[in-house]
């Protein structure tokens, strides 16, 4: 053991990068996560889908998950996502240890990928038989290219009369979703069953997290305070693998100069050292005046290219929900406002994606060029989403409703129309809002006082929808409430009903709108199916961060 741990009283180094199952912390997030790969699991085959920017634990999770495994589910697990199509089907066999014919001479003429796929079907099919299921894990799944992509579309075609025979794992970073939203991989899209997208952990989880792994490493008490996880969550954003490795320059640097705990200023400089960049200026008018800057560039690219930028649409996103302020007295929402494209002038001809397809592209749909609510309805129903807008919006609405949507913004510069934006994450201090040129972060004060009410989002209601009271017949819509409260609360047990919405599954639902706080009536609709959603985020894009 180093000196430098004994110092500390520590038994092995607790911010190490190695993905150890052992350090997990099992924050809700992650919770989440665990329920929703379960739940993929649970249903006849398909893919299962779990993103996360660079360094938020998705490999830890996911070895994690495999060390618990049940003894009848086998596990292909493939590292490497750069192999080429015979490559990757001779590794899936030699994971599930799949022997392969010794004398290739004797397969009169196949291929190998042939020969590779005929013996994994055999072998799916004997385990099958013998009451196991089959799961192939492939790590850094972005990589993929469309030729292997499409191989392990057809790998899931084998089937049975009655059952799918295989269970698909990808694990990759948010590239994969643009990937799968393309109009070539729809068929794979479609076959998702599950996915997940993994967050940084929020401010209250870092302190959880930074102390869970000080305690798995044989630490007596804490060594960091809150003074230096405001710091730590401040530089880096809650990537746990950041945290790992500004913590351990901190508790080097600590012990350097002989301290038991770690200072604010240990942690500031030991971020500098890793991330290369010293904290951003804290000018809090800085983003307010980006903004400015952006909606006054929209009005005057409007008067230079006349008509043409009239319907060229601003790409203006949703920010998560914020606090419980309501919006000013004197706003006057628009019903018609058309948003106005950020073009570039070397670039007019090229318009910028509008905040109405941004918010499509948060739900993978790609959708044509949309320049009006109208059309924006119209698509939505085509892909089976429904969009919803209120007029005169509080704050309270959006943390409730906690989806990404297009909110309208009053410019500063005395033009009087409005410009659509969309809105993308809210917390307890601050707004988030996507733009041609990226996102920009406003206070709440900033947004309130520009923001006009106006918010358009997406929901999405269950296949065949239709409100659910007691006594209504719709099989569809029962299983899918079911399947939804049982990933909300594990310990809910399915009830046989025909298909029909009985008493005793109203029971259940009342309860979980008293709960949610909604209004508890049993009936299922627009928002017990958003909150269910919300919680059980299939597919789901959300608007919440840290904070609330």
């Amino acid at each position: 053991m180093s000196i430098y741990l004994q110092h500390f009283g520590l038994k092995r180094e607790p911010f190490s990068i190695v993905p150890d199952p052992g350090f997990l912390y099992p924050s809700n997030h992650h919770r989440q996560a665990v329920a929703h790969l379960k739940y993929g699991l649970d249903r006849e085959g398909g893919f299962i889908l779990l993103t996360g920017e660079v360094g938020t634990g998705k490999t830890t999770l996911t070895r994690t998950i495999l060390k618990r495994m049940p003894a009848h589910i086998r596990v292909a697990y493939v590292l490497n996502s750069k192999l080429n199509v015979t490559d990757l089907l001779a590794s899936i066999c030699d994971e599930l240890a799949i022997e392969l014919p010794s004398d290739l001479a004797e397969t009169r003429g196949l291929s190998f990928s042939k020969i590779c796929i005929d013996a994994l079907n055999k072998d799916l099919l004997k385990a099958h038989a013998e009451g196991k299921k089959t799961l192939i894990v492939i790590e850094e799944a972005q990589n993929l290219s469309p030729d292997i992509l499409e191989t392990l579309r057809l790998l899931s075609n084998l089937e049975t009369n009655t059952h799918k025979l295989l269970h698909i794992l990808l694990v990759g970073q948010p590239e994969l979703l643009d990937t799968l939203a393309q109009k070539e991989l729809r068929q794979l899209n479609q076959r998702v069953v599950s996915r997940f997208h993994l967050l940084p952990l929020d401010k209250d989880d870092v302190a959880n997290y930074v102390n869970h792994r000080l305690h798995r490493a044989g630490a007596k008490g804490a060594l960091f305070d809150r003074a230096c996880i405001a710091v730590l969550f401040r530089l880096t954003g809650g990537v746990p693998r950041l945290i790992n490795l500004v913590c351990q320059h901190s508790l080097l640097a600590t012990y350097s100069t002989g301290a038991k705990t770690v200072s604010p200023k240990l942690v500031k400089e030991a971020a500098v050292e890793i991330l290369g960049t010293r904290n951003a200026t804290n000018d809090s008018n800085r983003p307010f005046i980006i903004l400015t800057v952006l909606l006054v560039l929209s009005a005057a690219l409007m008067i230079g290219f006349g008509k043409q930028a009239e319907v060229v649409e601003a790409s203006v996103m949703a920010v998560e929900p914020l606090a419980n302020q309501k919006p000013s007295a004197d706003r006057q929402p628009s019903e018609d406002v058309k948003p106005i494209a950020n073009v570039e002038p070397a670039a007019a001809s090229k318009p910028a994606v509008g905040p109405f397809n941004s918010l499509f592209k948060l739900w993978s749909v790609d959708a044509s060029e949309v320049y009006s609510e109208e059309g924006f309805t119209a698509q939505a129903i085509d892909n089976r989403l429904r969009a919803e807008k209120l007029t005169s919006a509080e704050l309270d609405d959006l943390v409730k409703i906690s989806r990404p949507g297009v909110v309208w913004i009053k410019p500063t510069s005395g033009n009087s129309s409005l410009k659509g934006i969309l809105l993308v994450g809210l917390n307890s201090t601050s707004v988030f809002l996507r733009g041609a040129s990226g996102e920009i972060t406003l206070s709440r004060e900033q947004f309130l006082s520009s923001w006009s009410g106006s918010y358009l989002y997406l929901w999405q209601p269950p296949k065949s929808f239709n409100v659910l009271q007691v006594g209504v017949r719709n099989p569809q819509g029962v299983s899918w409430l079911q399947d939804r409260l049982a990933i909300v609360d594990q310990r809910s047990e399915r009830i046989i009903t025909g298909g029909r919405y009985t008493a005793a599954i109203a029971e259940k639902v009342v309860s979980f709108q008293a709960q949610q706080g909604l209004k508890a009536d049993g009936v299922v609709g627009r928002e017990t199916i958003i909150r269910l959603n919300q919680l059980a985020n299939l597919q789901i894009p959300r608007l919440i961060r840290e904070g609330l």
